[in-house]
């Protein structure tokens, strides 16, 4: 690598962390493994700091970085917000086709994808365009960075073309591209050198993050939209089968299946991983809290809506959303309401979290700024 390419490769490694020093929220589940946990404190009793509306609904999670919030529309249009204040910076019009990809920030360019199958990197200071690459349906899917030792980084990104792609992040050339056997709705997860996709056609896929060679594939048992989470050597991911999934990547062996048979849902969201647990919105209207080694549950929470929005991990507690209109903070040791608020509009959207900040657009187009109350 030349030097000016060693310093690219290092500046996005770290800005893609879950680690960032700003605390900021750069991308769909907080990190390259997609753990949903945020590194920033919230305060007990959330407030609302701000809101902002959007044409046509949300269903894209927000990114938050450097003070502002990103938020893409289902109005095809890019939205650049200050984060304390809710003010709208700059709008990027991507066209007319909707955008359901969340963006990736990755220092000074944000990435996302639209339904028409055109990924754009757009200049995260003025919204100015910098390149546009085509995929040959849409891209619904968040992007995530790739990396590995003594490569040029790429931005991975799955598309309804049934493809994954790896994209230079400075111009958009595309480095590689695998086919799948079907959509590809989710986010890859990126771990050790690896791409790891849980795809529609019913597959784990784990590809080489240089060169797109696929290293293995497991059967999932079913359809797959959730993105997903990569911990401990494993895959967690749930299923349109009713399922959630824990798979050994070293082996391709399925360590652990969890089933509720009383009331078997669909699962649309992506699980947040700690170091105990794997918390995971169901379409049953439950939040489900499972045994990260054993797979075994450990509590449920009731929501009036299916919970097809992604938690996310703050502390001890963990944010949900659901499709009645509430977002809620849990108490991670038995799932107990610690904070609601109640919007009256549905999520699909998920809460993104950075800067002592949560942020959330209901499927109306409110875009929700939460914060501390005034002293």
């Amino acid at each position: 690598m030349t030097t000016r390419t060693s310093r690219f490769f290092a500046a996005v490694v770290l800005l893609a962390s879950p680690l960032a020093a700003d605390g900021g929220w750069t991308q769909f589940r907080g990190g390259p493994e997609q753990h949903g946990i945020a590194e920033t404190t919230l305060p007990a009793e959330l407030q609302v700091a701000w809101t902002f509306e959007i044409p046509d609904g949300i269903e894209a999670t927000a990114a938050i970085a450097a003070g502002k919030a990103y938020v893409g529309g289902l109005d095809g249009k890019l939205y650049a917000l200050g984060l304390a204040d809710g003010k709208l910076l700059w709008t990027y019009e991507a066209g007319e086709d909707e955008i359901k990809s969340s963006p990736l920030v990755l220092g000074d360019t944000v990435y996302f994808g639209d339904e028409y199958g055109r990924f754009h990197a757009v200049d995260a200071a003025n919204g100015e365009r910098r390149w546009v690459t085509e995929a040959e349906a849409g891209v619904t899917g968040s992007p995530n960075l790739a990396s590995s030792p003594g490569k040029d980084p790429c931005v991975l990104f799955g598309s309804y073309d049934a493809f994954i792609y790896c994209v230079a992040p400075k111009d958009g050339t595309v480095i590689w591209k695998v086919e799948t056997e079907g959509y590809v709705h989710g986010t890859p997860a990126v771990s050790a050198g690896r791409a790891i996709s849980s795809g529609c056609d019913g597959f784990l896929r784990m590809l080489d993050a240089a060169t797109g060679a696929e290293v293995r594939k497991v059967p999932a048992g079913g359809y797959v939209a959730a993105s997903p989470s990569v911990d401990g050597g494993r895959a967690i991911f749930g299923t349109f089968q009713n399922q959630v999934l824990s798979i050994d990547l070293a082996s391709g062996e399925i360590a652990w299946t969890y089933e509720d048979p009383e009331r078997p849902f669909p699962f649309y969201s992506s699980a947040a991983v700690t170091d105990r647990l794997v918390i995971v919105g169901g379409r049953d209207k439950r939040v489900h809290a499972i045994d990260k080694s054993s797979g075994k549950a450990v509590w449920t929470h009731t929501l009036r809506g299916r919970v097809d929005a992604s938690p996310v991990v703050v502390g001890e507690k963990v944010y949900v959303a659901d499709q009645s209109g509430v977002v809620a903070a849990l108490h991670l040791k038995d799932g107990s309401v610690a904070w609601q608020f109640e919007t009256g509009d549905g999520f699909t959207a998920s809460p993104a979290v950075g800067e002592g900040h949560l942020v959330i657009g209901t499927q109306s187009g409110v875009v929700y700024g939460f914060a501390g109350g005034k002293p």
